[in-house]
């Protein structure tokens, strides 16, 4: 397993990213709502969007811009999703990155574009193209923490992570961004996840370790099993590492992959445990399935059902809404081979029916 350093800092721990954050009126609460990360250097970028059928503005433009596989910097307003605005809100979005690429002097294609907020409502423009100016110029090395307030909207706290970490023998750093403590379950979950590097990852490969990453961490969580329109994970590489290109199927790859989806991971667990009306984080791991992808449906439908969370939040442990809840999933299930672990006790399994669990109550 790979030896990460934790850092602090966030998106703005990795060289050569800059970012500010910003209030430019979007929010009636006057709080931070415009935010820009900024790569001081061209990048190679992906991306991983929402799969609800309805898409924000932002989500259209950003999955036009991100096909050639660079951008250098993301913008993100909160406040307003620009959804269901029709052509006026992708006209919106345009001019945000036309605007942007200008003042970045850069190409308006080479901006990604993400909001969130009120679905159903048009973007303030007059109050977005008024700070534009101001959140370029206050683009700074420290600015990650502005940015993550800035994309905030019901989170309580920003959430940021960085790390260090050897690969194929040269120092590699990876930082990131979240939020999303709402509507969030998989495919992805209503958030955004904002993420840079200083690694130089292969055109080819930074879309594959992007999507494992994300497989393994934002599509592995839930609070209440409802689906964003704007769920935006963007991922820029700027190559200041100068280490050897990360080709597939070599080891380098591997090791920034594992250190991706740490980053990944931490900043999921992040955005449960700010999760509304949250009171405890919950992992639920599945053994002995017959498939992998069988075992992520069983624990998905355990950690949906409300019976289940009720008995969560109350801290009674009662196994039997766990065994009702996976019998009525899709994966298969064979009750007389089941058994049960709340923390590290057994509550049940086969020959035990019946009897007080050993545990006293969830863990966290």
């Amino acid at each position: 397993m790979a030896d990460f350093q934790w850092l602090e800092g966030g998106i703005t721990a990795v060289p050569g990213i800059l970012a500010s954050g910003i209030a430019a009126g979007i929010k009636p609460s006057g709080k931070k709502d415009l935010a820009l990360v900024y790569s001081s250097s061209p990048a190679r970028a992906a991306a991983v969007f929402t799969t609800n059928q309805v898409k924000g503005a932002p989500v259209l433009v950003s999955q036009e811009h991100v096909r050639d596989g660079r951008a250098q910097a993301i913008l993100a307003s909160a406040g307003c999703s620009n959804v269901c605005t029709g052509e006026q809100g992708v006209k919106d979005a345009r001019e945000m990155t036309r605007i942007t690429g200008e003042l970045l002097r850069i190409p308006p294609r080479q901006v990604l574009i993400a909001s969130t907020g009120v679905i159903g409502q048009p973007l303030p423009m007059d109050k977005i193209r008024a700070g534009l100016p101001k959140l370029v110029k206050g683009l700074s090395p420290q600015g990650g923490r502005l940015a993550a307030e800035a994309i905030m909207t019901t989170d309580t706290r920003p959430k940021e992570a960085a790390l260090r970490v050897d690969v194929a023998g040269r120092p590699v750093t990876i930082g990131g961004i979240a939020k999303g403590v709402g509507m969030l379950e998989p495919h992805m979950a209503t958030m955004f996840c904002f993420l840079a590097t200083d690694a130089m990852v292969a055109r080819d490969s930074l879309p594959r370790v992007l999507r494992r990453s994300v497989d393994r961490s934002f599509n592995r969580i839930t609070v209440d099993g409802d689906q964003s329109t704007s769920d935006t994970v963007a991922l820029l590489a700027n190559g200041l590492a100068e280490n050897a290109s990360l080709e597939r199927g070599g080891k380098g790859l591997r090791q920034f992959a594992r250190a991706l989806e740490a980053i990944t991971e931490r900043l999921a667990r992040m955005l449960v445990e700010d999760g509304e009306g949250a009171t405890k984080l919950v992992e639920i791991a599945v053994r002995g399935a017959r498939t992998r992808r069988e075992a992520v449906l069983a624990a998905r439908s355990v950690a949906n059902s409300p019976l289940v969370k009720t008995a969560i939040n109350g801290a009674d442990p009662n196994w039997g809404r766990i065994m009702m809840a996976l019998g009525k999933g899709p994966a298969r299930v064979a009750a007389d081979r089941v058994a049960i672990a709340i923390g590290a006790n057994c509550s049940w399994r086969r020959g035990c029916c019946g009897r007080e669990p050993a545990s006293t109550g969830f863990t966290r």
